[in-house]
């Protein structure tokens, strides 16, 4: 079918909800978002799915959630009844529409007589993560975008691991998607039927009171926390999202008393009224939280995205202002603290392991060999470090230390096999702890890291290609990239070139090598002065991302590599 037609099937169809109904006649007048709202389905991959909140088959509302939630119970009736019986958790965050989509993901699944575990109210995704593994549910539904913008939602499914669906799950549950070719039409109990049907159970504190007990297992030296928490100052943001109930309640049990929380910011807000966009990643997420902190005289900023899975920080320097770190940055710190806490204490595994994205940081790589840890590099997605939590588990070849993304992302203990910055939260109070009680900030802190190790530094460059053409231009510059792979990078060779969608790992004497993760569509080249850049589409939304990562013998010569490198990646796309 052409979009025009299926614009006509949503026009013409008389059970339309209002609220979108009357959205559809606002879109006659813009012809071109008109097109946008209906040229393609909205995208349903690995990690489900996120978009614009609106009409349309390529906008998030009732019936694009009804029809990934009509896919999800067509994949489970495939499965043996025990597994069926066993049902579907679901959490959702601040958002527009949120607790709306959650029910109608509940009535969904309650018309194929599939139970669902519905949170009361907003909860964090890590939390989702724990409830599926803690319920034994067969799979979990997160409601969520995440970091994005207020005019965005989406939808995440979670495996019986507690991880985002691994890929061959995954698969197999987007064809059933798919497969449904009108959404309009997909049958659903009513609320009060589903309510009354007995598979809809409502959960609350019976998770937050075992997930907390849990995140205590997060802090390595209490006597440390015990010493140093009541005058530690912290300013946390949960930044209009889900992090303030738990967040506020994990940093107290653990034993810090100086927080303050940013009021305006405290409140959960669909439209994050305070900020240009709720991502912690940005600098200008901060702006209250530092006018906050100047005024507390807080050792330590924290922000945690709107769903609670990403957390970042602002530290302050030797003249009271606040610097942001970069989420490798804070990975470092953390891995560095881990593992000497850990060795001090007597408690460190001969086969400890630390896992990050290939497109993160190699500091953490060096700290984590000094003390005789292995690092393993996974695909960008919290399911691969997921899945070989999973796998050391039942190997037993390595124990889990910490895992970490270079997007914010960071796990302490595997009960939650999702990135969670509640138990982010209290780590990193707790390094900043370590470093008080030498006098120090976290600031000086990793100016000791790069003394140590070398200055290591690292840049993200985010390349947005919305609307009908972005899809076409990204794969473009991804095919430049894979089919003239460039043999210099800002005037040094380039020794390696990675390609992970190949799996191949070619050297500059001409040898492959065979790459062992799963096909992923990243292009990474490693130059002969320790330097990298990595390429990759984004998962979740329309951009092009481009990585960088450098190795200096001082700030500045690190800093001036990466302009060097960023100048070159700008020449190549710019041809």
């Amino acid at each position: 079918m052409s979009w025009e037609e299926v614009y006509e099937q949503w026009k013409n169809d008389a059970n339309l909800e209002e609220n979108l109904k009357k959205q559809l006649a606002d879109l006659e007048d813009d012809p071109e978002k008109l097109e946008d709202a209906f040229y393609a389905p909205l995208e349903f991959g690995t990690a489900g799915m996120r978009g614009i909140l609106g009409a349309g088959i390529n906008r998030m509302n009732i019936y694009t959630v009804r029809q990934a939630t009509e896919g999800l119970a067509r994949f489970m009736e495939e499965q043996d009844p025990e597994t069926r019986r066993r049902g579907v958790a679901i959490a959702y965050d601040s958002r527009h529409f949120s607790p709306e989509f959650a029910m109608e993901a509940a009535k969904t699944l309650a018309k194929h007589d599939i139970p669902s575990f519905v949170f009361e109210s907003l909860r964090p995704t890590p939390e989702l993560s724990f409830a599926v593994r803690y319920l034994k549910t067969f799979t979990g539904i997160m409601i969520t975008a995440s970091h994005n913008p207020a005019a965005y939602n989406g939808y995440k499914v979670y495996g019986e691991d507690g991880g985002q669906m691994p890929p061959a799950d995954a698969d197999a549950l987007t064809r059933y998607v798919r497969s449904i070719e009108n959404p309009l039409k997909i049958e659903v109990l009513t609320e009060e039927e589903v309510k009354h049907s007995g598979l809809l159970h409502i959960i609350g504190e019976d998770i937050d009171l075992p997930y907390l007990e849990n995140v205590k297992t997060v802090t390595i030296d209490q006597d440390l926390v015990n010493e140093m928490g009541k005058d530690l100052k912290l300013v946390y943001t949960p930044l209009h999202g889900t992090g303030k109930m738990l967040g506020e309640r994990a940093l107290k049990q653990a034993g810090f008393e100086k927080f303050v929380l940013v009021p305006e910011q405290a409140v959960a807000d669909p439209n994050f009224s305070t900020v240009k966009s709720p991502n912690p990643e940005e600098h200008s997420a901060f702006e209250y939280a530092i006018q906050l902190g100047e005024k507390e005289g807080a050792d330590l900023l924290v922000a945690t995205d709107p769903d609670a899975d990403r957390l970042g920080a602002a530290v302050r320097l030797p003249n009271g202002s606040y610097q942001v770190l970069s989420g490798n940055q804070i990975g470092a710190l953390m891995v560095k603290y881990i593992l000497e806490a850990h060795k001090n204490a007597g408690t460190l595994p001969t086969n400890a392991a630390v896992l990050k994205s290939i497109v993160s940081s190699e500091l953490p790589t060096a700290i984590a060999k000094s003390y005789g840890a292995t690092m393993f590099n996974v695909l960008t997605g919290f399911k691969f470090i997921a899945e070989k939590i999973q796998q050391f588990e039942e190997d037993h070849s390595h124990s889990f230390m910490f895992g970490f993304e270079e997007s914010y992302g960071y796990l302490v203990k595997p009960f939650v096999r999702d990135k969670d910055a509640i138990q982010a939260l209290v780590l990193i109070a707790e390094v900043a702890a370590f470093y008080k009680k030498q006098g120090k900030t976290l600031y000086d802190g990793l100016q000791d890291i790069f003394a140590e190790y070398g200055y290591y530094e690292e840049k993200t460059i985010s390349v947005t290609l919305s609307g009908l053409e972005g899809p076409s231009k990204i794969k473009a510059i991804m095919a430049k990239f894979r089919n003239e792979a460039p043999k210099t990078l800002g005037n040094v060779s380039v020794v390696q070139t990675e390609d992970f969608k190949e799996l191949t790992c070619v050297n500059v004497d001409g040898t492959v090598t065979k790459i062992t993760t799963p096909p992923s569509d990243v292009l990474k080249y490693q130059m002969a002065d320790e330097s990298w850049v990595a390429v990759r589409p984004s998962g979740t939304e329309p951009k092009i991302k481009f990585y960088i990562g450098v190795k200096g013998a001082n700030q500045k010569a690190a800093d001036d590599r990466v302009a060097e490198l960023e100048a070159a990646i700008n020449e190549i796309t710019a041809e």
